[in-house]
């Protein structure tokens, strides 16, 4: 293993500002060991929006307003609020956090880092919620120690949403294109490969949209993971032209997050330093 291979895979061993436990990191004792086990574990501890009726429960606009809790630290509160049994003990569904895709991949990389386990999520578009349609997702990849390898993970299907959805993949060790990152999508929409108009969520969608998950994308590549409405400077909310040079940015974004390992240091400049990717003053995770 190279050098470099070793500090990335450490930088994504540790927590970020989203993904660190705080307080109630000895809720993390006694979870499972393997992704599979955390995972399933996962699966009874949150409940996502979009599905809530498929297992039997009416959200109120209370209990929707969990989607607004953007660190791990909060919705470990929350968890406990709803359910003070030990994480590995699965709750009833309507006794579960109310989340997204996002909230499952931050806890989950939450539970793998706390763990040692080099992990990250990556935001962008999922192919199989939908036909012909690239729907806005979130999902894991953690690194694969014995086999050398980033392995990309959606910890939201479990069985119900599985045969719902009539998947015919491993959602532990997900095949290459059943989900596009957004830098993926960007290039896919800039090479007229694909049409921007497929890419999105409910009546959103465009390349404004698709713009919007590279920067979360990158972002996420910094453990900042922001929530999915989360944006400022490069994010648009509006299907309004790109100026040249903001074009050239996310082009050059996009590059840099398909390869993440060797790219790193560069993410992690832009960051730093790029006008446009800064959070607005006063923004706290």
């Amino acid at each position: 293993m190279s050098a470099s291979t070793a500090d990335v895979l450490a930088y994504y061993a540790r927590p970020g500002p989203m993904t660190a436990p705080g307080a109630y990191a000895s809720l993390f004792a006694g979870l499972p060991g393997d992704v599979a086990g955390l995972v399933a574990c996962l699966q009874g501890l949150v409940l996502h929006v979009f599905w809530a009726e498929r297992y039997g429960v009416q959200l109120s606009e209370e209990r929707k307003a969990e989607l607004q809790m953007r660190p791990a630290e909060r919705k470990l509160a929350r968890i406990l609020e709803l359910d003070p049994r030990p994480l590995s003990e699965p709750r009833p569904p309507q006794r579960r956090l109310v989340g997204n895709c996002r909230d499952y991949s931050v806890l989950l990389c939450a539970m793998l880092r706390h763990q040692g386990v080099p992990a990250r999520a990556r935001c962008g578009f999922g192919t199989y919620f939908l036909p012909k349609h690239y729907e806005d997702h979130w999902v894991v990849e953690y690194w694969h120690a014995a086999e050398g390898r980033w392995v990309m993970v959606d910890p939201q299907l479990d069985e119900l949403q599985r045969s719902a959805l009539a998947l015919d993949f491993d959602p532990l060790d997900m095949p290459p294109g059943r989900f596009v990152t957004g830098g993926e999508a960007w290039q896919l929409c800039r090479s007229a490969r694909a049409d921007p108009e497929a890419f999105g969520i409910w009546d959103m969608h465009g390349l404004w949209f698709v713009a919007g998950n590279v920067v979360r994308d990158l972002l996420a590549l910094n453990r900042l993971e922001i929530l999915p409405w989360d944006g400022w400077g490069l994010v648009r909310w509006a299907d309004d032209p790109y100026p040249a040079e903001d074009l050239a940015l996310l082009d050059r974004i996009a590059a840099l997050t398909l390869a993440p390992d060797a790219n790193l240091a560069e993410l992690r400049r832009l960051l730093a330093h790029e006008p446009r990717l800064r959070a607005p003053e006063g923004w706290q995770p």
